[in-house]
């Protein structure tokens, strides 16, 4: 195995319950891999076994080389190499963002300076402000500098702009992007199928304990080459025809309507629609 992330017939089970069922999953360095999937649907039960908080019951797995299970000196070593931004921590509040992150680098062999950290998550300017005094973007801010205070080679995000405000996500997401620039591996677990889309190289979709398709955002699905709705108003109301040659349909439409077209719609599934017929149904 010799990728950041490899994962062969992994299996998990509690009781009767097949929480994970023998999946696969390969995760190249450098890249933004999304893990998609329902409440129950066995995501964070594979996260956890890939960051080495929950044991297995079956299968292969390396995550930088080592197994996850690995105990004693080794695992120290090994989470030297890793960040995990779980989805809420509780931190003292009573320290400040700068005091906060000089203490967890201490926890590290090969730091980040805490004052690049700050100018990198966009918190320079709250440096001296206590921990407890900051918004949800900026907390979450921090979460993420702590996530990566170690520097490491693979971080872990876990639904990380759950509350926060359109203006938020957009600047996490740039945040983001540039931690994949200087080569940080990401794990993303995400509800937001547009963060998923705007993010990830590639997405894998989990349910029922089971990866139905691993795919780039556009091309998950058959997307790529899905019929395309084209819509339109007539004297006879809203209409609407699924093909597969839209540009030809729309042609033909501007002709019998000898130019523009009413309130034409060209619509192909989003990605949305796509990993809602996968999974069966709304997620829940």
């Amino acid at each position: 195995m010799s990728g950041v992330i490899e994962v062969r017939n992994l299996k998990k089970s509690y009781g009767s319950l097949d929480a994970v069922a023998g999946i696969d999953l390969d995760i190249h360095q450098g890249e933004i891999f999304s893990l998609l999937g329902p409440n129950g649907a066995g995501k964070t039960t594979t996260v956890e076994i890939l960051e080495g908080f929950r044991s297995r019951d079956g299968g292969q797995v390396s995550v930088l080389g080592v197994d996850p299970a690995v105990k004693g000196a080794a695992a120290r070593h090994w989470r030297n190499r890793i960040g995990i931004v779980l989805q809420s921590t509780q931190d003292s509040g009573d320290l400040t963002v700068g005091e906060t992150l000089s203490h967890f680098a201490k926890y590290y062999s090969n730091p980040r300076h805490p004052e690049e950290v700050a100018v990198a998550v966009g918190l320079e300017e709250k440096s001296k402000a206590l921990v407890r005094t900051l918004s949800g973007g900026q907390r979450r801010r921090l979460d993420v500098a702590l996530g990566i205070i170690g520097n490491p080679e693979l971080l872990f995000l876990d639904e990380p702009t759950t509350g926060f405000d359109p203006e938020a996500r957009r600047a996490f997401w740039g945040l983001i992007e540039a931690l994949r620039q200087d080569g940080t591996t990401i794990l993303l677990t995400t509800h937001y199928l547009d963060e998923a889309e705007a993010l990830a190289d590639r997405v894998a979709v989990i349910n029922r304990g089971k990866i139905i398709e691993t795919s780039t955002p556009t091309e998950l699905g058959g997307r790529a080459t899905a019929l395309a709705t084209v819509s339109w108003k007539s004297s006879n109301g809203v209409q609407s025809e699924r093909t597969a040659n839209p540009t030809e349909f729309v042609k033909s439409l501007s002709n019998a309507f000898q130019g523009e077209i009413p309130e034409l719609i060209v619509k192909r599934p989003s990605l949305e629609d796509i990993y809602l017929e996968m999974i069966g149904g709304a997620d829940e």
